[in-house]
């Protein structure tokens, strides 16, 4: 959500922030509704301004025993009422109108954010780790011998429809494996406070974070209102939701490991095969909630957060900063990391860790009391992916492979295995 105070001060200075995002200036038809706004309410005011008068005017007109003066007021009072209630419903309704109108408009970015049209135009900002040569044809995750026994989409497809799977036996565990790994280590070697949160949300919070109004397409509501979370963003950054907490408590440092569930509306016919690319999955999520001043330092902390956990598992990667053509509506500046998968022969997204700004918190009303006493101010939101464990399970899958069909396993995860370092060939741990 945007100030409108600030749009107000510096109209070119917004338009030119919506045409780095693609956008048409706006400012003009903001500042319109804006303006009606006001008018509206200042005609409210005045209003019952005028009808308290009356009011007190009636008293002494009855006082004074003059009937048709009291009569008079009492009849000018009663229209008042009514009109008072009409400038008033005008009112809401503009305001409600300025409220969707700035809702749905992203958020301003970081000027060290690059220009550009798509994914082709994002910057790398370091990369780690060499991808091993292969003496043999690199197979997708799904095509892996060892994997094929515990990894059934034709099931899953018979269960719920297409882009769902179900896992089985060695293969579920290492999945059970790398999110017990990835909240540990968030735990014990990076200081965040492990959350337990519900995946069913009211829709407050998810506007409250920027899914809605937007993105409602992307998302799964039920029948009685509630929405499943496409990511534990929603109900970590809520945790704050109407608070203003003191500044001695920042910054709050949240990860939390659930199920998340997206519609992939907009992703017709992409990523089709595996379970790359799925309506529910798992997330080991990180969220912050920090002083303005640190937000940006918070950022490049929970971005090696998630580079961390690659690199304890010893997979190869890139880390990138969105342009300006690929960046998420509520972000200032994105960092996405890139994981290495020999099956399809490229780098793919494995975790997005991005700084909202005070964006998010405007939507929450979510504040902090400044240690010297100054007036409430609005905290920073973060949040990323700390990773995708559906992802790293593919990662860790195709980075293993041997040419006999099994799956050498990453040291990281032995001691979540019962010691066992291999998937063999027929499915089996050893």
């Amino acid at each position: 959500m945007h100030d409108i105070r600030e749009i107000r001060e510096n109209p070119s200075a917004f338009d030119t922030a919506m045409q780095r995002r693609g956008l048409s200036a706006q400012s003009e038809s903001i500042l319109k509704l804006d303006e009606e706004r006001r008018a509206m309410i200042l005609a409210a005011e005045t209003a019952q301004a005028a009808q308290n008068k009356a009011a007190k005017d009636i008293g002494a007109a009855k006082a004074a025993g003059d009937d048709a003066a009291f009569n008079t007021l009492r009849e000018e009072v009663a229209a008042k009422k009514a009109e008072v209630a009409e400038l008033q419903a005008r009112a809401k309704a503009l305001d409600l109108q300025l409220s969707e109108a700035l809702s749905g408009l992203p958020n301003l970015l970081h000027p060290d954010v690059p220009d550009g049209a798509d994914e082709q135009d994002n910057t790398e900002v370091r990369a780690w780790g060499t991808p091993r040569a292969l003496n043999f044809a690199a197979r997708e995750h799904f095509e892996i011998e060892a994997v094929k026994s515990g990894m059934d989409f034709e099931t899953a497809a018979k269960l719920s429809g297409s882009r769902f799977v179900v896992l089985s036996g060695a293969v579920a565990r290492l999945h059970r494996a790398l999110a017990q790994m990835m909240v540990d280590t968030h735990i014990d070697a990076h200081g965040l406070t492990e959350t337990w949160t519900p995946v069913l949300v009211k829709e407050e919070m998810m506007q409250g974070t920027g899914q809605l109004p937007k993105f409602g397409e992307d998302s799964y509501q039920t029948t009685n209102g509630w929405w499943l979370v496409p990511t534990a963003e929603v109900t970590l950054t809520n945790i704050v939701n109407g608070l203003t907490v003191d500044q001695s408590t920042l910054p709050r440092r949240y990860v939390a490991h659930t199920q998340c569930f997206r519609s992939e509306a907009g992703s017709a016919g992409r990523d089709t095969s595996g379970m790359l690319r799925q309506h529910q999955f798992e997330k080991v999520e990180m969220v912050s909630i920090t002083h303005p001043s640190e937000s940006l330092e918070e950022h490049n902390r929970m971005t090696r957060c998630a580079e961390a956990i690659l690199e304890k598992l010893e997979l190869p990667y890139r880390t990138v900063v969105l342009c300006t053509g690929d960046i998420g509506f509520g972000a200032i500046k994105t960092h996405d990391i890139e994981v290495w998968l020999p099956g399809q022969g490229k780098y793919r997204e494995i975790s997005s860790v991005s700084v909202c700004g005070d964006f998010q918190a405007r939507r929450m009303q979510a504040r902090f009391k400044p240690a010297d006493g100054g007036k409430p101010q609005y905290v920073h939101t973060l949040n990323g992916s700390g990773l995708a464990v559906g992802r790293a399970l593919i990662a860790v899958l195709e980075n293993g492979q041997q040419e006999n069909g099994s799956v050498s396993l990453p040291a990281a995860l032995w001691p979540y295995l019962g010691g066992k370092t291999v998937l063999n060939a027929d499915g089996t741990l050893s």
